[in-house]
């Protein structure tokens, strides 16, 4: 293999035969595995595809938007070299930010807040970013994420020329999704998909999904899997346990998305759709991809023989070691013992099996 140097000062590789070297790693964003899950629900009577997020170089479908969103600021000029960006992140978003903007030469602060995983917030810092908490609530609508806007808000007037990317509507977030997720489902599948499943916070993925469907007319039903206690698409407000999942504030971007289902679950029901996952099929992912998982088993009888159903893993698990995984969190925080766990899993098993 040779390398050229072209006028922009940076190596590019000169590929032969079937050699490729992605350039950064950028470049290795997407184009994430789809693999059928035999053994997670095998009486279903369905085809279950999982979308591999998780297999990002940041281990998270973050990855897309945070690339695509730190792009369109510095091709618009909001966002030069030296700047900082601002952002509110429950995790996956602040670590993808922290590693794009590390790239292209810009400051990151991370605003989060006392539910985020500790692996998460090293590894925000690791990259580079500096990391700031919100650990009380807002004083009038009780929830963290709009305790973390409002700081949001703070230092921008306190950091000069700093930019926010406002994942919950920037557009360049589901179109991340439109052009890169829901695409790469559809050309694996031959664009025949009878159900597509995404957990939603900002919305950003079921929003990009569900434009892909529309605009190529495909007949596919779309499942938005959100947390009880989120006040997406008409929920109540109340606490809940686990971050990246449903939203405290109705998000700009999901005032664009009509779901053609919505299914709410709970922190436990993340925890046993999480650990089914990683039982059944080796895939160790986080509480938003358990909460899907959970939402399937429960949807299995409502669906047509044959089905194809995708879902995303939204996720890695490893974050989630000490919460998810860990007996000891669930019991202190979701009031389950392993009994309840095994009780819970069972149930959902059952609810999975056709006839």
């Amino acid at each position: 293999m040779s390398t050229t140097l072209e006028g922009s000062g940076a190596w590019h590789p000169q590929t032969t035969g079937r050699e490729s070297i992605a350039v950064g790693v950028s470049a290795a964003i997407g184009r994430t595995p789809l693999v059928r899950l035999d053994r997670l629900f095998p009486e279903s009577g369905i085809e279950i595809l999982a979308k591999l997020e998780s297999a990002n170089p940041g281990g998270s479908t973050k990855d897309r938007p945070a690339l695509a969103m730190v792009r369109d600021a510095v091709a618009s000029g909001r966002l030069r070299p030296g700047g900082t960006v601002v952002e509110s992140s429950s995790g996956n978003l602040g670590v993808a930010l922290a590693r794009v903007c590390l790239e292209h030469a810009v400051r990151f602060v991370c605003v989060v807040d006392s539910r985020t995983n500790g692996t998460a917030v090293a590894a925000i810092r690791a990259l580079g970013g500096r990391i700031e908490m919100v650990t009380d609530p807002d004083p009038e609508t009780g929830d963290l994420l709009t305790a973390r806007l409002r700081r949001v808000e703070r230092l921008l007037s306190e950091i000069p020329g700093a930019v926010n990317l406002h994942q919950y509507g920037n557009p360049a977030n589901p179109a991340a999704h439109e052009d890169g997720t829901m695409r790469e489902i559809a050309e694996a599948t031959g664009h025949r998909l009878d159900v597509l499943m995404a957990a939603v916070s900002t919305t950003g993925t079921l929003a990009g999904c569900s434009a892909y469907l529309r605009r190529t007319s495909m007949d596919t039903t779309t499942v938005a899997v959100d947390a009880e206690g989120s006040v997406l698409f008409g929920g109540t407000a109340a606490p809940r346990p686990l971050p990246g999942l449903g939203a405290g504030v109705v998000t700009d971007i999901s005032r664009t998305v009509d779901p053609d289902r919505v299914i709410r679950v709970s922190g436990l029901d993340c925890v046993v759709g999480a650990r089914l996952l990683a039982e059944r099929e080796g895939i160790l992912a986080g509480a938003s991809t358990g909460g899907i998982v959970h939402a399937l088993g429960t949807l299995v009888s409502d669906l047509a023989p044959g089905s194809r159903v995708a879902l995303i893993v939204h996720d890695s698990g490893v974050p989630y070691l000490g919460t998810v995984y860990d007996d000891s969190w669930v019991r202190t925080t979701l009031h389950a013992g392993p009994s309840d766990i095994a009780t819970a899993t069972t149930a959902l098993r059952t609810l999975a099996r056709r006839g």
